[in-house]
């Protein structure tokens, strides 16, 4: 370690930030809470009530993370209460609530449907898309043990990713169950935990490398392009054929996946239960109006599955957008869920049976932004302070705004007047509002319509011309100045 490294931080090195916890403007925090606010609104209207828990939890009782006696941070954030209690933050808002309901027991009556919002802190490595802090927004039913429940979860899902904008073909619910997958698993003959996670793994891999990719990795094993050998699952050339038919039995309907299942997973008993599941699913899926585009049967979701105990189901977004590298490529996963039957009974030795669907507000807000689907967001009417010596007035036409229920501000700074109108545009205000002593004099306010102005000022070829012109200027009645801003603000919207 240097010299450097040992001294202690100071002027603007001491101005940094943690990895992994972004910093947001209002453009994103308004996309954000809009997300939050539509997403729960459909939860409400399908009958879930609302429940916060609170950031932490003793870290004994998250159970995903449970750090150990040497890593008391790992995977969370953990800190030591005043009775030398380890908590922690929380990393989900399931866990939360499974020991909220198994606190309250038999006072909560059953099904118990509730929806969460909030942010949740992994203490993991930060990357692209990948945030220590990030917001999510889940609805679970505790207590519903038939299929039914679980695409309740799927259906709503749906329709809140329609209802913050998502149209037919931009995204994707895929459903799986995990005794399904164990019924091929079984079938194969992948009895060991390491040959069993091998297969997991080779499929998850299915939309990257494809079929052939796939069967090299479910066999001997697969060298990419750098030369890099990883071995494969042993599988024969027969069991690789059985597990492919598998993962490929997607069809254009539910009801054709589900005939080709029927004749992949074999005649294990884990199999036809898991297919029964499917079943189940998909009758209730057409009862509930669920599309056949918005929700589909697709055997290759394998994530999760170890921590889920039936149905599992992962919502991708499907739109391609170009980066700023010129690049074509997809946001990919924005939430999921599925059934977990047995997380309350971490708390109470009881089976309690539960599903619930999560999705990722913070990455959703972050691909509405990318795909440039957040609503612009206008700024406040900026009223120009004419005179430094007494700002009375700037500040009497703000408040007479305000009070008219349009945001505004009067100019704070001490700058001229060209910067102020550099300033009210920086700020995305729809218009400017200047009273100089000739307004003053007559009674009247001058005000600039700034996007009105921008356009007309497009076709402006000189200065001298722009100064006759003053596009998009009007002066009125001080009386009338409400009127004409709300005039302009419709205009623009």
């Amino acid at each position: 370690m240097s010299d450097k490294d040992t001294q202690p931080l100071t002027g603007k090195d001491l101005a940094r930030k943690p990895r992994g916890f972004p910093d947001k403007r209002e453009g994103l925090i308004h996309a954000q809470a809009r997300l939050v606010e539509t997403v729960t609104g459909i939860y409400r209207q399908w009958g879930f009530e609302a429940l916060d828990t609170g950031a932490f939890e003793y870290a004994d009782a998250l159970g995903k993370f449970l750090p150990d006696d040497d890593r008391p941070n790992a995977g969370v954030f953990s800190l030591q209460d005043d009775d030398e209690q380890w908590m922690a933050l929380r990393y989900d808002l399931t866990a939360p609530l499974a020991r909220f309901v198994a606190e309250a027991g038999q006072s909560l009556g059953k099904p118990f449907r509730r929806y969460a919002a909030g942010p949740v802190w992994r203490n993991e490595k930060p990357g692209p898309g990948r945030f220590r802090e990030f917001w999510q927004c889940d609805a679970d039913t505790i207590g519903a043990p038939g299929f039914h429940a679980d695409a309740e979860m799927i259906a709503m899902g749906a329709e809140a990713l329609r209802a913050v904008g998502m149209e037919t073909g931009e995204f994707v619910i895929r459903v799986n169950t995990r005794r399904l997958l164990n019924g091929v698993l079984d079938g194969v003959g992948a009895s060991s935990a390491n040959t069993r996670l091998a297969i997991l793994r080779a499929l998850d891999k299915m939309d990257r490398l494809g079929s052939a990719g796939v069967a090299d990795l479910l066999g001997k094993g697969r060298m990419d392009e750098s030369g890099d050998f990883t071995k494969g699952a042993g599988l024969g050339a027969e069991e690789v054929k059985i597990v492919l038919a598998f993962a490929e039995a997607g069809a254009k309907t539910r009801a054709e996946t589900l005939a080709n299942l029927s004749k992949a997973t074999g005649s294990t008993e884990e199999g036809k239960a898991g297919l029964a599941e499917l079943e189940a699913v998909a009758l209730a899926l057409d009862a509930l109006g669920a599309p056949e585009g918005d929700v589909v049967i697709d055997p290759s979701v394998v994530r999760g599955l170890e921590y889920y105990t039936g149905p599992v189901y992962e919502a991708e977004l499907l739109r391609e957008v170009t980066g700023e590298d010129g690049k074509t490529y997809r946001i990919g996963s924005i939430g999921g869920g599925g059934r977990y039957d047995d997380l309350v009974a971490r708390f109470t030795g009881e089976i309690v049976p539960a599903t619930g669907f999560s999705i990722g507000i913070s990455r959703l807000a972050s691909a509405l932004q990318i795909m440039g689907e957040t609503t612009k967001l206008d700024g406040p009417v900026v009223v120009l302070n004419l005179d430094k010596e007494n700002p009375s007035t700037a500040l009497s036409l703000a408040t007479e705004l305000r009070r008219a229920g349009i945001r505004a501000e009067a100019y704070m700074g001490g700058s001229g007047m060209r910067p102020q109108m550099k300033y009210a545009d920086r700020r995305g205000a729809p218009a400017v509002v200047m009273v100089g002593e000739d307004e003053e004099a007559k009674g009247t306010v001058t005000i600039k319509d700034l996007e009105m102005g921008a356009l007309k000022a497009q076709a402006i070829k000189s200065n001298e011309e722009y100064r006759e012109a003053r596009p998009g200027q009007i002066e009125v009645p001080r009386a009338e100045m409400v009127a004409a801003i709300r005039q302009i603000i419709e205009a623009q919207a």
